[in-house]
């Protein structure tokens, strides 16, 4: 699938619980992307709410991503993605085959969700994941992805990551 220039680059990023990684990814290619691309986030098992550190954690970048809630995969897998990429292992287990979608990549990102400690601890491993999502994403975007034949974006996209 190419795309013209009226139509952005549609990206899907999908994790468990569409909770944190990926609500942190759809925020930071939002933000970052200059409408280049359109992306969304979505979990296998969605979570009843955005983590508020993640919220927290993007809003010190400027990003206002409150009354955001996760969003389950049913009927995405037959919309046009032109990406779809799974952020940890259990979500690549449990994604479904995207019929509508170009190329689909698995990056595996720790989950800050599993940190402990004190909340200045837990922090600190949100904003770790939030700069190394920021880090991929920003090579994403860097990425000539509307001219990339498919397999070609599969394989840097999927060496790009951590």
């Amino acid at each position: 699938m190419r795309t013209s220039r009226s139509m952005s680059f549609r990206v899907l990023f999908v994790c468990t619980a569409n909770s944190a990684r990926s609500q942190m990814a759809e925020a930071l290619l939002t933000s970052l992307g200059g409408g280049r691309f359109a992306a969304a986030s979505a979990g296998a098992i969605p979570a009843g709410r955005v983590s508020r550190r993640a919220v927290a954690v993007l809003a010190e970048l400027g990003i206002d991503w409150s009354g955001r809630t996760p969003r389950g995969l049913d009927g995405l897998e037959r919309e046009p993605w032109h990406l779809v990429i799974t952020v940890c292992d259990a979500a690549k287990q449990a994604c479904p085959v995207f019929t509508g979608s170009t190329a689909v990549v698995h990056w595996n990102l720790p989950d800050p969700m599993d940190a402990d400690g004190s909340d200045a601890d837990v922090l600190s491993v949100f904003r770790r994941s939030r700069d190394t999502i920021a880090a991929l994403v920003e090579r994403l975007i860097a990425l000539p992805v509307e001219a990339l034949p498919a397999p070609t974006l599969v394989a840097q996209v999927t060496a790009m990551g951590p």
